[in-house]
């Protein structure tokens, strides 16, 4: 089974088509929508992590390409400057799924991958810009 992340960029044309439920009714893929922004008439983003057999999610994501939607693999990962943080906390406190948290005791600052929904809030908040996102 494949399981990946990606970032679509929807078009204005196809707001409001039903893409999702393509994938799962003609691939059997099945969508997790991890974070989405589409509205009629206006460019749109959705961060979808599917999973499925390989060759399903080839298809899926050829179908995604050929419907004019773009797709590219999500961030792969929260990246630390360990020189510039100071471990103040701003980015765990904006961080609602609690991808990011401080480790009890040594104040060790923690990314849980599989929670994290790549808002970038985390890189908004920190004020000495020692977090950023890794494609």
């Amino acid at each position: 089974m494949a399981r990946r992340r990606l970032d679509l960029t929807f078009p204005p044309r196809q707001a409001t088509k039903a893409i999702t439920y393509h994938l799962v009714k003609d691939f059997d893929l099945v969508p997790n929508i991890l974070r989405a922004q589409i509205q009629p008439a206006q460019e749109g983003r959705m961060l979808l992590e599917l999973t499925g057999s390989a060759e399903q999610f080839e298809a899926g994501v050829a179908f995604l390409r050929a419907e004019g939607i773009g797709v590219r693999e999500a961030a792969s990962d929260i990246c630390l400057d360990d020189e510039r943080c100071v471990v103040c906390g701003l980015c765990t406190a904006v961080c609602r799924p609690g991808a990011l948290t401080l480790a009890e005791g040594t104040a060790e600052l923690v990314f849980d991958k599989d929670k994290c929904v790549y808002c970038e809030a985390c890189v908004v908040a920190c004020p000495r810009r020692a977090v950023t996102l890794r494609f």
